[in-house]
């Protein structure tokens, strides 16, 4: 620290501008990061509520084939089968997509680790202590 005393206000000042810069820098560095990670997140609950309302269609298809033409074995009318297995298979369908969007409204999007930092920084900035 000794061998900093004997510089200028002005070098000082600039010291400070060129920190000042590079702590902004890698805040939005670590931001970009952290949004790039609850973005994944994001993406993967999506998918869940994807594959929820894929496998709705495709239980719709199959089951209704099915299982329609065992319940018309039964002697339930054929309308009726494919009415009831219907409701069944859809209702199956919105738990699996609900569940999902359930799961993607959980995921938080900000940047709390970015926020934390800035505090910090705008602590330090200001010369408070923590």
């Amino acid at each position: 620290m000794a061998e900093n005393d004997n510089r200028s206000l002005g070098e000082l000042f600039a010291e400070l501008s060129r920190e000042t810069g590079t702590l902004i820098r890698k805040e939005m560095e670590l931001a970009t990061r952290e949004m790039t990670a609850n973005l994944k997140q994001a993406g993967a609950q999506a998918g869940m509520v994807a594959a929820g309302g894929a496998l709705a269609h495709a239980g719709l298809l199959v089951l209704l084939a099915a299982m329609v033409l065992g319940l018309a074995q039964l002697g339930i009318m054929p309308w009726l089968a494919a009415l009831i297995i219907g409701l069944l298979t859809v209702g199956v369908g919105y738990l699996l997509a609900n569940r999902g969007l359930t799961n993607l409204r959980r995921t938080n999007m900000t940047p709390v680790q970015t926020i934390e930092t800035l505090k910090e920084d705008a602590k330090w900035t200001t010369g408070q202590r923590a």
